[in-house]
């Protein structure tokens, strides 16, 4: 429905092959420093999302796929983060989270390529650091308990939606909507932050059966999260030329989250699923 809305509103910019190709070498380029740190100490990830899937079916990026994921415990996310003050290199990128970028609303990590530029459609208006990027979607433990459960994800929609107001009271269809996201957004973003972490922190003490992004939506398939149990084995595996860190049982998590995943999608959904409006880019250093 937002989609509808947008195009009428903001100009965007197609991202044909060739441009679409140039961005992924530049996410190509910021993953290989992501997985430097986390080899360096020893910190847990995986390829997630449309990556573990192109590097399953495609040894490399979907043709289509705009963005790279990856995945991680909050835990070895805030070695990651400690770690980069010292080893990321600065010249190139950013890492951006709630703590870093005073106007970020997003509750998962994002590594920025500095020197470019990729400002999302709809979200000009928008103060955050922009420049394209990879996703780093952190992970918190969610109560075992069927009500816990209930609680957490009602609790963990009313803040995404809160956090989102900033672009919701712009980007949703519905006028109302709009009135009522131009209200929450006035609504110091911190507040948000401040109850994520609290109730993140709390659950992340127990040693719970599933994990999820508490601040992003799932497929209906999984809206209660994954098994923690995926974390407890990896491999190596090929994407784009280079070896990076995968679900030992990545058949089992891809079928929960996907379904069948080898199968192709209908030609006419082939296409890249980020609207941008500015695009940048740079060449990519891939030796590092």
């Amino acid at each position: 429905m937002r989609n509808n809305y947008l195009k009428r509103k903001v100009r965007q910019i197609v991202l044909e092959p060739k441009i679409l190709r140039d961005m992924q070498m530049i996410q190509l380029e910021m993953l290989i420093e992501f997985d430097r740190i986390c080899r360096k100490y020893n910190i847990t990830y995986s390829l997630d999302g449309g990556t573990l899937l192109g590097a399953i079916r495609h040894k490399g990026f979907i043709p289509w796929d705009p963005d790279i994921d990856v995945i991680m415990l909050h835990s070895d996310y805030q070695k990651f983060a400690k770690y980069c003050v010292n080893e990321l290199d600065t010249n190139r990128f950013f890492l951006q989270d709630l703590d870093s970028d005073p106007h970020y609303r997003w509750g998962y990590a994002r590594l920025r390529r500095k020197g470019t530029e990729f400002i999302r459609a709809g979200h000009e208006h928008m103060k955050y650091k922009t420049g394209i990027f990879m996703d780093i979607m952190i992970v918190d433990n969610i109560p075992d308990s069927i009500l816990g459960r209930y609680f957490y994800l009602f609790v963990g929609f009313c803040i995404r939606k809160s956090l989102w107001s900033e672009a919701g009271k712009f980007l949703h269809e519905n006028w109302l909507m709009r009135k009522w996201y131009s209200f929450l957004s006035l609504i110091p973003r911190n507040i948000f932050v401040n109850l994520y972490k609290l109730i993140s922190n709390h659950y992340n003490k127990q040693n719970t059966y599933l994990i999820k992004r508490m601040l992003a939506p799932y497929p209906k398939s999984c809206k209660f999260g994954t098994k923690r149990k995926y974390y407890d084995e990896l491999i190596e595996i090929e994407f784009e030329g280079y070896n990076f860190k995968a679900f030992k049982e990545y058949d089992e998590y891809l079928r929960f989250v996907y379904g069948d995943y080898m199968e192709l999608p209908p030609q006419e959904e082939r296409i890249p699923h980020i609207p941008c409006s500015k695009l940048t880019l740079v060449e990519p250093n891939l030796k590092g």
